[in-house]
């Protein structure tokens, strides 16, 4: 049996924010350890043609996740994480930068894993930006359709 999976974006004109919905097969758990697992994140974590390197993962509250985005063109995008919240199987909370301190471009982030039944999780993330124009920057260069890109990786990946 083929099931329907949602999937949605809203990046309301007002609101610094861009809201990245998505169901999944797999329970919570499965995901959570998605995005918690250095091993995991090397292989579904970016959009379609990027690679990860890791650099550093220590997952817990004030700890560092850092990280090389490896583009299709050979560009590094370096990327770092500080998880805020970590509530295992329902909720992490990080803020994600250019892995540079005072990064005037680092933007809250907001992940909830919401089981749908037994098998089913709808996430859904959050990122907040300092201001509507920052959003704004990172939407022109394709933010909602790369993370969508980045959330059926990480499907393939649950599925597999």
């Amino acid at each position: 049996m083929t099931t329907t999976l949602k999937v949605k974006a809203s990046t309301p004109a007002d609101k610094p924010t861009i809201t990245m919905e998505r169901e999944f097969d797999a329970p919570p758990k499965v995901l959570f350890r998605a995005f918690t697992d250095s091993e995991a994140l090397k292989i579904w974590y970016g959009p379609n043609g990027f690679t990860v390197t890791v650099l550093a993962m220590d997952c817990r509250v004030g700890g560092l996740f850092r990280f090389t985005m490896h583009g299709p063109d050979g560009t590094d995008y370096p990327n770092r994480i500080v998880y805020r919240e970590i509530l295992p199987g329902e909720r992490l909370a990080y803020l994600h930068d250019s892995d540079i301190d005072n990064d005037p471009r680092a933007f809250e982030v907001a992940v909830t894993f919401a089981a749908l039944g037994a098998n089913r999780t709808l996430l859904t993330m959050t990122s907040i930006f300092p201001s509507v124009e920052a959003r704004n920057a990172v939407m022109k260069f394709g933010a909602v359709e790369l993370g969508m890109q980045t959330l059926g990786k990480l499907a393939a990946y649950v599925k597999g």
